[in-house]
């Protein structure tokens, strides 16, 4: 946590070494534990990494134990010596913390330091070093990206990540360079045009996203065809921090967030106990506040990254605001707002359901229901709730359900669909009965809690009693003899091979 600069954005607010910083002997021990667990890469970073005397012997110490080490540095200390004591130590990448062309970077660091890591950067490259360029984008320099990239091109430099300052430590203070939720697709773009044009590689931080095209393109590119954006802390990934203390990702320091110390535990059973990083290890999208808990791709992402939601929302569970999808639906949402005719809202939203879009149309069914006494309009209600269902909004869905039960206990769309939701919500006896009240209940026009409770029964291996569903519904009506046939035909070839036929 010692640091040769006050940078204006520091998410740590470095400053002087901090009590309680492991020793060498602690350090070196630790790289060890690190190799056993099976680590395959690490960053040394800070504070500035340099300003440690021992970091060539924790870098050397974790080549030895086969874990690739990045270290990321500010450039001012960098010379020929630490070059050689890097290419010595095995150090395999070294990234340079790049703020902005000239001005702004010594603005946002000290005076002479833009000058210094360029030439760093250029020893590197020197000695085919492999040398990256950081960029934590704020207000000041986002306007310079495209120059930033090509002083980087034009040096030779192939790989650039970029990030986006959070309101934490120094940049707390500092609000009026916090980027807005809006600027994200500006840095999505940038890495979208360099991928096309080949320029430079350029990896998005894990706050910057997410489930734009471009942005979905460029990391499965930068991927290798995978696109998870959700945060790996806890799961794939862990911090260390400067006495000892693991956590799930460094920029969340909070002790609530702390899982332990390597010097009361190891690190392999703070590792493996399972009530580690639970935070992140049993987050649910139903966890999850505002639009991401009912967003499309919540299941996946869970929100993205937890620190911005943290710092930005004021907790780990709140929505993303810097997400480009959720901008993308905001938008929507102002459009679905300016509508006025209450029958037109609610015809948009059966029509996008019709075509599958169900975000759009939940939506814009969220906006007209929240038109004064729109959800006494039982119709629309039972439509919200079945959009949920397909959205796996399983809680929202419920409750939609179980408003049209107050009203109409026997409502056979809301038993069904309460019956569904609680089915999906692991309470399987209660949904079970559910759809059974509801088949009660039907006709031959509407036999779908028929089918659904087969589907049901035959899920968890119940599939005499799903038999016996078809059979009955086959009974009571000719149309859902097709409607079945492929789901009978099924489970009567799973009964024939259980005997032996």
């Amino acid at each position: 946590m010692g640091c040769n600069m006050r940078c204006k954005h520091c998410g740590s607010a470095c400053h002087d070494v901090l009590p309680g910083e492991l020793t060498t002997t602690e350090a070196l021990r630790l790289c060890d534990d690190i190799g056993k667990l099976g680590m395959k890469w690490i960053t040394l970073s800070g504070g500035e990494p340099t300003t440690r005397k021992d970091w060539p012997d924790i870098a050397g110490r974790l080549k030895e134990r086969g874990v690739a080490t990045t270290i990321i540095t500010n450039g001012w200390l960098f010379d020929e010596v630490i070059l050689e004591q890097a290419i010595q130590a095995g150090v395999a990448t070294i990234g340079f913390s790049l703020d902005g062309l000239q001005e702004t970077h010594d603005f946002m660091r000290r005076e002479g330091s833009y000058q210094k890591i360029m030439k760093a950067i250029e020893l590197c490259l020197s000695r085919n070093m492999h040398a990256t360029a950081i960029t934590t984008v704020n207000k000041k320099n986002l306007g310079e990206l495209d120059r930033i990239k090509q002083e980087l091109a034009d040096r030779g430099v192939k790989e650039w990540q970029v990030q986006m300052g959070c309101p934490m430590g120094n940049m707390a203070e500092h609000d009026d360079l916090v980027l807005e939720p809006t600027d994200m697709d500006t840095i999505i773009d940038l890495a979208y045009r360099c991928m096309q044009e080949s320029s430079l590689k350029i990896n998005l931080g894990d706050c910057v996203g997410y489930y734009s095209l471009q942005e979905i393109q460029m990391a499965k590119y930068s991927r290798e065809s995978i696109y998870c954006p959700q945060c790996t802390a806890g799961k794939y990934t862990f911090g260390i921090l400067h006495n000892g203390d693991i956590v799930g990702c460094t920029s969340i320091r909070d002790p609530e967030f702390t899982e332990g110390n390597i010097r009361k535990t190891p690190l392999k059973e703070i590792w493996e106990n399972p009530d580690s990083f639970r935070w992140s290890r049993t987050m649910k999208k139903e966890d999850l506040q505002g639009f991401c808990g009912v967003c499309r791709f919540a299941d996946d992402c869970l929100g993205g990254c937890p620190n911005s939601r943290l710092t930005m929302g004021g907790s780990i569970y709140a929505e993303n605001r810097y997400c480009s999808y959720f901008q993308a639906v905001q938008k929507r949402i102002r459009i679905f707002e300016e509508i006025q005719d209450f029958d037109e809202l609610a015809a948009m939203g059966r029509s996008f359901t019709e075509k599958g879009y169900w975000q759009l149309a939940e939506t814009a069914l969220s906006v007209a229901l929240g038109r004064q006494g729109a959800d006494s309009d039982s119709g629309l209600l039972s439509h919200y709730g079945y959009v949920n269902f397909r959205l796996g909004n399983y809680h929202v869905a419920l409750e939609a359900n179980e408003k049209l039960l107050q009203r109409s206990p026997t409502d056979v769309y809301g038993l069904k669909g309460k019956g569904l939701c609680l089915l999906r919500m692991g309470k399987t006896e209660e949904g079970i009965e559910l759809l059974k009240r509801a088949m009660a209940l039907t006709d031959e026009s509407f036999m779908d809690p028929y089918y659904d409770l087969a589907i049901a029964l035959s899920e968890i291996g119940r599939e005499k009693e799903a038999m016996a569903v078809l059979e009955e519904g086959r009974k009571k009506s000719e149309g859902f003899v097709d409607q079945s046939e492929d789901l009978y035909q099924k489970l009567a070839d799973s009964a024939k091979k259980a005997v032996g036929v």
